[in-house]
């Protein structure tokens, strides 16, 4: 019996599927044109060279509901940058529509127990539904990084790690050209010379801790700052950053 005659049950498993939660960074539209958004991003991206390269990110539609998109120029746009776009989160079902058809599908939230449409014919694209939350239901609370992940080696060029739902703590050198992210806190006791991303699921409190402050790009909640706009006095010197409004502060630790 050739392999192609043979029952399906008797086929070798080539294949697992499982449930993940995976943290994504959100690119949050304000203006629905391509032309605006793309090369405002490439110029900030300019400045942090390898920030993002290669990325997974999330497309944020809420603020541009009611508008039409062009997904497919943003989406050859961001793939350009080397950004890879991989889904679309907020908006109407309308926008979420032209969203799939350039391939995006709505991303959904870790628990939250909507539905996805099987892939038909008509696209081949997989949508997800939105579960129906009642109105009087309140927004689960968002947890506080608890935990502390320990990195006891140094972060070497092209590595990239994340403490989900946890502070950070390395005891070597972050290498330029790597990345350590953390919804709560970082500590490097040693160099820090790559990128450092704090408070990921938008903690303004977080803080990033350094013994010698070199790095590529700081960022907190979001809000980030690059080497070129790092004043002197503060390279090589240990720091501690933190988000005052919407700027990034860099007190001197004792």
């Amino acid at each position: 019996m050739t392999a192609e005659a043979r029952p399906a049950a008797s086929l070798p498993d080539s294949f697992r599927l499982r449930a993940g939660t995976y943290s994504l960074l959100t690119l949050r539209l304000v203006s629905p044109r391509a032309e605006d958004v793309l090369p405002a991003l490439g110029e900030q991206f300019r400045k942090a060279p390898g920030f993002l390269r290669f990325a997974p990110i999330a497309i944020g539609l809420d603020e541009v509901e009611g508008q039409q998109v062009d997904f497919a120029a943003l989406v050859d746009g961001l793939r350009a940058l080397e950004i890879i776009p991989v889904g679309v989160t907020g908006g109407g079902q309308a926008l979420r529509a032209d969203a799939a058809a350039a391939g995006l599908p709505l991303l959904r939230a870790a628990g939250g127990g909507g539905e996805v449409a099987p892939m038909g014919a008509a696209g081949g694209v997989a949508v997800a539904v939105a579960p129906v939350v009642p109105v009087a239901a309140p927004a689960p609370p968002r947890p506080a990084a608890a935990k502390t992940m320990l990195v006891t080696q140094a972060v070497r060029a092209g590595q990239r790690i994340y403490a989900q739902g946890a502070d950070l703590v390395v005891m070597g050198a972050v290498n330029a050209g790597a990345e350590v992210l953390a919804d709560g806190n970082i500590h490097v006791y040693g160099a820090l010379r790559g990128r450092a991303v704090a408070g990921a699921q938008e903690d303004a409190e977080a803080r990033i801790f350094a013994t010698h402050f070199d790095p590529e790009l700081v960022a907190i909640a979001g809000f980030y700052a690059v080497r070129e706009g790092f004043q002197d006095t503060d390279i090589g010197r240990a720091v501690a950053v933190r988000l005052d409004g919407e700027q990034l502060r860099f007190d001197p630790l004792v």
